[in-house]
């Protein structure tokens, strides 16, 4: 980090009434090997959210990834782009949705069948949409509640079924939200969805913790990535942005820093933990 430290990611979007300031803009780390030689499974994993920058996290400390999305495009070129800059033996994609079983049973077992096991599981994949309660129908609720945290329960159960039976342990990181912890308008069916994660990580790492795994989550605010400023409005933006007390979106790999953390012998005695990655004030 030489001239770069100090200034923004390159391109990144600014939304009206954000407050830049050099002295909180983010600063990338370089690797550390935290994750060499270990195995890992993620979800929603294309693109430039928060999966993809994990990913990226994840292979600059030295892990090997299977990446999964629903988003088949996306997902292939995210695993050229990656292999290209970190070696092919080190990057592999699968699609999988995650209300799929199926589909979820056959990313673990190629997981198994080329790398002997896993040892990390980052559950990633969510949907969320605006919608006023009172007019919200069952098929908008349940559908996001299917993808977020039912999906997050198939593949943690399918990670603890793996990891016991290998009996080297693992561990899991759970994508969840502030909104879980916060009320906004429009927001019930994602809010009681990442609440719900948030209650699935506690419980599990209670159950996990006999067979030596960890599982805990993160909450993210507001991580800025190109198909949020697609489906979020301007105006919506700002006010978000207004409400961080560094007056800015956190970028997708700040997110991801944290998840490689809690992947990390860093974290070794913390489990059923949720860690807020937000900087929003009262």
């Amino acid at each position: 980090m030489t001239e770069d430290r100090g200034r923004r990611a390159a391109d990144t979007p600014v939304p009206d009434g954000a407050v830049t300031d050099d002295r909180t803009a983010p600063r990338p780390v370089p690797g550390h090997g935290l994750l060499h030689g270990r195995t890992a499974v993620l979800t929603a994993a294309a693109g430039a959210g928060i999966g993809g920058a994990t990913a990226r996290g994840f292979l600059q400390e030295g892990a090997r990834v299977l990446l999964s999305d629903t988003h088949v495009r996306r997902l292939r070129e995210t695993e050229a782009a990656l292999a290209e800059e970190f070696g092919p033996d080190a990057v592999r994609a699968q699609p999988c949705d995650v209300t799929d079983e199926t589909q979820v049973r056959a990313l673990f077992d190629r997981a198994a069948a080329e790398h002997g096991g896993l040892d990390i599981v980052v559950n990633n994949a969510g949907l969320g949409g605006t919608a006023a309660l009172v007019d919200m129908a069952d098929e908008q609720w349940e559908r996001v509640l299917d993808v977020t945290l039912n999906g997050t329960f198939r593949c943690t159960r399918a990670a603890l079924r793996a990891f016991r039976a290998s009996g080297r342990g693992g561990v899991v990181v759970n994508n969840s939200s502030v909104v879980g912890w916060r009320a906004q308008a429009g927001q019930a069916h994602y809010a009681a969805a990442k609440a719900g994660v948030m209650a699935l990580t506690r419980c599990a790492a209670v159950e996990a913790a006999a067979y030596g795994v960890r599982v805990n989550a993160v909450a993210p605010s507001l991580a800025l990535h190109p198909h949020l400023v697609k489906v979020t409005s301007a105006g919506v933006l700002a006010e978000l942005t207004a409400r961080e007390a560094y007056g800015r979106c956190a970028e997708p790999w700040e997110v991801a820093n944290a998840i490689v953390f809690l992947a990390s012998d860093y974290s070794s005695y913390l489990t059923g933990e949720v860690i807020s990655v937000s900087s929003r004030h009262p």
